[in-house]
């Protein structure tokens, strides 16, 4: 294959620089990551063996802008394996991933690069840099020093043979995930679809028709049909056999992530320990607004111990209501529907009433565009002529107040099962300057919401709703990302603050002003009811003590693999068990893990920094305050926080929020939030 036949090496003709999907096939991976590799290789061979002295513009610069092409494929590449992947892809990535590990270490790894870089950090004053490039030297070294430049030749090789083990089995453990999620289906019969609403039996039915099968009923561990399912079946056998195959993904079956996990955390504390870290958590959180493992257990132990009484309370109330169900034990596979019939006594609502009032067109129009044009001054403009990599994508224009082109918005929403399971913003491209041009991102979120049926839209459960506004705040952080670097712009910031600007949004979603925007019945456009405005907000607490106790479990686990954790433990549930014994209210279910399916910490960027969600709740409760105290539309207060959102990673992130709030965020203000303080 020449280069002018693969897509990804010749210049793209398409609207905004597109990447041209329609054209690109498996088998043009392979080639143009050989060939994008071994040009980044030449471009970092010229800045480390350069005859000129090292500067900034000449070594911390260059390196930033090398090997654009390769981060260009590689986004690609990875985006389209997680959202439309097929087996080729599959068993390209564990080809493609060890190749880029390799790279990068050949990178961290160079000596004569650092000692370039070096010079140049121990050499330039900081008044003759911008406060960007500033950070960006900062980060240039401490990326080198974190990554084994100070270390011996036989240390080093170490290190990428770890960091290559690490990319394989990272991969291998996505794909056994989404493998054993794929593969379990349970069929129905109409007389097993007792307590299901009208939506939930239609998708059912439309699943299995697609399995051809149209007289029976499907329902998959995809999240739009398991969550359903266990929130309103009163079938408890069905709900059993659900929880039971959902909390055995990938453990002891033919796709047991079991040794990975082992493997994967091992590696991780022995690289750390390479670097001179005492443990993963130790080198993670060197990089993040925490600090230290110690300040995330003091700040894991004060929620535990604040919301202790209100988790209690739920979980009485919820064993109270088992019995009433006549219920003898208080079951795993019971919560959600528990909870589904309290909500509805104690607030008058349910999933069933509001869905209807939240069609998916209407929620984005008239919800976060409506949004981001009230706050910003954003317009997203349907473009239906611009490449997309699956027929469900909607893409827009994003103009920004003065009618500039902003970003390139992509939204791909509906399950399928080359798509894997939750949902996540990415991008094509983000954002930076080279040359004089401002280059704008290609900014995508992807979730997997109810896709329409014959009769009626995708209709949104308020869950739904949360997650829709929570990736597009992320997506909002990339769009308006305003820095010259690529690798300080946008959502390129410290892990356990880049969930602010999602977690925020979801607060308007509970306002009385944001619900009268888009909460419409989809047949009669009547709004939502005054009262379920009301019982709404009082929904933002209800139960949220056993839900944070939920959480901090996910969170001391976490903990558990990268701080805690010496060697391999001889049995990963006993493990599992030790870590969340005080937070686990519940009795354990035999068979089941949460390890081997925990793909936030184990393929995802959350090693050692589950605990973010939490942080950033308090930032988020925090910064939200000032939107109530000056107005939910305010436009001088969205203009600051505009200013933290474009500054991506080029200032400080405490700073950021103190610019912001006038002040260091207070956790209280998450208890308030939660009806817990």
């Amino acid at each position: 294959m020449t280069q002018s036949d693969n897509p990804l090496l010749t210049p793209c003709q398409t609207p905004f620089e597109i990447p041209p999907f329609e054209a690109i096939k498996p088998e043009h991976f392979m080639p143009a990551f050989e060939q994008a590799l071994a040009h980044a290789r030449e471009e970092v061979h010229r800045i480390a063996h350069s005859d000129e002295l090292p500067t900034f513009a000449n070594t911390i610069e260059a390196l930033e802008y090398a090997g654009m092409k390769l981060n260009e494929i590689a986004e690609i590449f990875f985006n389209l394996n997680s959202a439309e992947t097929n087996d080729q892809i599959q068993q390209l990535a564990q080809q493609i991933s060890p190749m880029l590990a390799e790279y990068a270490n050949d990178v961290l790894l160079d000596e004569q690069l650092f000692q370039r870089i070096k010079t140049v950090y121990l050499t330039t004053t900081p008044h003759t840099l911008t406060e960007e490039q500033q950070m960006l030297l900062k980060k240039t070294y401490r990326a080198f020093t974190r990554n084994g430049a100070l270390l011996s030749d036989a240390d080093k090789a170490e290190l990428r043979d770890i960091d290559r083990q690490l990319a394989i089995l990272t991969q291998k453990f996505a794909q056994n995930v989404l493998a054993d999620t794929n593969a379990f289906q349970l069929w129905l019969d109409e007389s097993d679809l007792d307590g299901l609403p009208e939506y939930v039996r239609e998708a059912a039915k439309e699943a299995a028709a697609q399995k051809g099968q149209p007289d029976k009923y499907l329902i998959t561990l995809q999240a739009d049909s398991y969550i359903p399912f266990m929130t309103y079946s009163n079938r408890r056998d069905l709900r059993e056999q659900l929880y039971r195959a959902y909390g055995a993904r990938a453990y002891q079956t033919s796709n047991d992530n079991t040794e990975i996990v082992f493997k994967i955390a091992h590696l991780r504390k022995e690289r750390a320990r390479l670097l001179g870290f005492p443990s993963h958590a130790h080198y993670v959180l060197e990089e993040r607004m925490a600090a230290s493992p110690e300040r995330v257990m003091d700040f894991l132990h004060f929620l535990k111990e604040k919301v202790r009484e209100g988790a209690l309370r739920d979980h009485q109330k919820l064993s109270e209501r088992a019995r009433r169900e006549g219920l003898d034990t208080l079951n795993r596979w019971d919560v959600h529907w528990l909870m589904e019939k309290i909500k509805k006594d104690e607030i008058g609502i349910d999933d069933e009433l509001l869905k209807p009032y939240f069609p998916l067109s209407q929620v984005v129009e008239k919800g976060i565009f409506e949004l981001a044009a009230r706050l910003y001054g954003l317009a997203f403009i349907k473009r239906d002529d611009l490449p997309k990599y699956h027929p469900d994508v909607q893409t827009y224009e994003v103009k920004d107040h003065d009618g500039q082109t902003l970003a390139v918005f992509m939204a791909d929403y509906f399950p399928r099962e080359g798509k894997r399971a939750g949902a996540w913003m990415t991008q094509y491209r983000g954002q930076y300057r080279l040359n004089g041009r401002d280059v704008r991102p290609i900014v995508s979120i992807v979730c997997n919401f109810s896709k329409p049926t014959a009769t009626r839209p995708s209709l949104l459960t308020f869950q739904e709703v949360l997650t829709l506004f929570h990736e597009f705040g992320h997506a909002l952080h990339g769009m308006l990302a305003d820095t010259t670097y690529p690798s300080l712009s946008g959502t390129n910031v410290y892990w356990d603050f880049v969930e602010l600007p999602s977690q925020i949004l979801e607060n308007w979603c509970y306002t009385p002003e944001m619900l009268a925007l888009m909460a419409r019945h989809y047949q009669s456009s009547e709004p939502l009811p005054t009262d379920f405005t009301a019982r709404l907000r009082r929904m933002k607490s209800f139960m949220e003590g056993y839900s944070t106790y939920r959480q901090l479990s996910f969170a001391y686990l976490d903990m558990g693999w990268h701080y805690q954790l010496d060697a391999p433990p001889s049995d990963l549930k006993s493990f599992e068990n030790q870590l969340i014994k005080d937070l686990d209210l519940l009795p354990a279910v035999e068979g089941t893990a949460i390890s081997t399916a925990f793909s936030h910490i184990f393929h995802g960027g959350y090693a050692a920094g589950y605990y973010s969600y939490k942080w950033a709740e308090v930032l988020d409760a925090d910064a939200f305050e000032s939107f109530e105290q000056n107005g939910l539309f305010h436009r001088p207060t969205a203009r600051k926080f505009r200013r933290l959102l474009s500054a991506g990673g080029t200032v400080d992130p405490m700073k950021l929020f103190i610019d912001f709030k006038g002040r260091e965020p207070d956790p209280s203000a998450l208890l308030r939030r939660a009806g817990l303080l």
